[in-house]
């Protein structure tokens, strides 16, 4: 039973609930000592008395910033996808035979090759007996052997160091030396990670703090990649976004940024700007100019610089090319290189590799206060360590086979096969899109997307309202349903207020995107018609 004593309520003894006659629910006290008292709520079925607590956890009571977070490229339309994949297994009849998913830069699953080199020493390493078949070539041997020897019981399936297998860590250091033109690495700077996400979102846990007005707040791009987005909102963070002009291909004008930051400050605390060169979803590929203005406001704006680098290897356009923002800000002397702070991020998964599945990557970090350092040590450390055969696999792709080794005519032709198929495959889209009368494309620079500009007559506009849906929304969904093509609308990552664009990969094999971008033009005119 319980008393109220004084305002307070006190628990004595047993206390028996009958319910219905059928059931007792007891409650055993102890101690006599203040205690909330609690509803429990309890549900009869109506069969055979049986009662049904409800559960613990429910999407009223959950952490409400994961309910914020969405993830457009794996989203509804994708969804949809899936259940549309399975209609079809079943003998459903549609009006095409197969769904191509052009949502998502998986390239394997678009048919990219795997590089053989990189998958010979990835099955010596997960399975050692084949260091004997004489099939191997002897690079690719003793790469495996010198990979297994710094595993725990020369085993990938050992745990490793937190931060990543030292020798592998030591071999990207030096890749990015070489990179850059000389510019000192030191490897106790790099991180490796799950893919370049998990790095990314580490580093965003080290950022954010605060509460209201002092709550932290990230510079994205809009058009962003919503892995930054999602992140924030799990996070509690505040999105600072700043558009990118797409009248100039995408560019970034500081300007903006300037912008950004003041209208921000009246409400958070802005920390942090995160940068995606080649640009994901929107393919431009930053000028050395840029990238010096961009760090020049940084420094001055008092701002931690992320520099998602991910398709660095991934620039096609004549006149374009990469730039590290760690070789720029070292480029631009002491002022900037011995204060500005800055992590940059690389994947396995991009560029000619497509190894999406391994999550291999890594983050290095420039001038971190040492007591932080130690705080993000700790905090990768949770996580045990990332995937031993994605370090295995990075370790491949900063350490590629060397002239005069026997694997190294076949990893050069077969990895500039694949940038020289992606380079074609970009030119194709965007000249294909612009013959598209409604859609207009800006050239694909870099990157494996394109992010058209569509024009929705008033009509869908409407329509797509009416039902609580973003009109480029409704228009991907129609077209998924008519065509069976998967693309992601522009809303997912974010557009202009009054402008509508959609998401395409540049990965699906060259004869495929011919049909893909043919049916996209046959739906739009389709569907313009309807709504005209």
């Amino acid at each position: 039973m319980a008393r109220v004593l004084d305002g307070k309520a006190f628990c004595l003894s047993k206390v028996a609930f009958h319910i219905g006659g059928s059931s007792e629910i007891f409650c055993w006290i102890t101690r006599e000592e203040p205690c909330k008292l609690h509803t429990l709520k309890m549900t009869d079925n109506g069969v055979n008395g049986v009662l049904h607590r409800e559960k613990v956890l429910t999407v009223d009571n959950m952490n409400p910033h994961v309910k914020r977070v969405e993830y457009a490229v794996r989203g509804p339309i994708v969804q949809r996808a899936v259940q549309i994949e399975k209609e079809l297994r079943e003998g459903v009849k549609k009006p095409f035979t197969e769904v191509i998913k052009a949502n998502i830069g998986d390239a394997h699953a678009m048919g990219q090759r795997p590089i053989t080199f990189l998958r010979q020493v990835l099955a010596l390493c997960a399975y050692p007996d084949l260091l004997e078949d004489n099939k191997f070539p002897e690079d690719a041997k003793s790469r495996a052997r010198r990979i297994l020897h710094a595993c725990g019981g020369g085993s990938l399936g050992a745990y490793s160091a937190s931060q990543g297998i030292e020798c592998i860590r030591q071999d990207v250091a030096r890749y990015i030396e070489k990179r850059d033109g000389g510019i000192p690495c030191n490897p106790d700077n790099i991180y490796l990670s799950t893919g370049a996400s998990d790095a990314i979102v580490t580093m965003l846990k080290l950022l954010v703090s605060g509460e209201g007005c002092s709550r932290t707040g990230v510079m994205i791009s809009i058009p962003q990649y919503p892995l930054y987005s999602a992140a924030l909102a799990e996070l509690a963070a505040v999105q600072v976004s700043y558009y990118l002009d797409e009248s100039q291909c995408w560019s970034l004008d500081v300007s903006e940024l300037r912008r950004a930051v003041t209208a921000a400050r009246q409400h958070c605390n802005p920390r942090a700007l995160c940068i995606i060169n080649p640009g994901n979803p929107t393919g431009q590929v930053q000028s050395r100019q840029c990238i010096e203005d961009v760090i020049r406001f940084a420094a001055e704006e008092h701002l931690f610089l992320m520099a998602d680098e991910v398709y660095q290897d991934n620039v096609y356009a004549d006149g374009c090319q990469f730039h590290s923002f760690k070789k720029v800000l070292f480029e631009m002397g002491p002022e900037y290189s011995d204060k500005v702070e800055l992590a940059s991020f690389h994947s396995t998964s991009k560029c000619y590799m497509g190894e999406c599945g391994f999550r291999g990557g890594y983050m290095e970090v420039i001038n971190l206060d040492p007591e932080v350092k130690v705080q993000l040590t700790k905090l990768v450390s949770v996580r045990l360590c990332p995937p031993v055969p994605g370090q295995a696999l990075l370790d491949l792709v900063v350490n590629p086979p060397q002239p005069g080794e026997p694997s190294h005519a076949t990893f050069i032709k077969e990895r500039t096969a694949t940038l020289d198929d992606l380079a074609e495959k970009a030119k194709l889209t965007e000249q294909v899109l612009n013959t598209i009368p409604g859609i207009s494309c800006n050239p694909v620079q870099g990157a494996m997307y394109t992010f058209p500009r569509i024009t929705l007559p008033g009509r869908a506009i409407s329509e797509a309202k009416e039902k609580g849906q973003a009109p480029d929304m409704f228009y991907c969904m129609r077209l998924l349903e008519e065509t069976g093509i998967c693309l992601v609308p522009g809303s997912g990552f974010g557009q202009r207020d009054g402008t509508y664009h959609f998401r395409m990969t540049i990965l699906p094999p060259t004869e495929n995107l011919r049909v893909v971008l043919e049916k996209v033009g046959e739906f739009h005119q389709r569907f313009t018609d309807q709504y005209s």
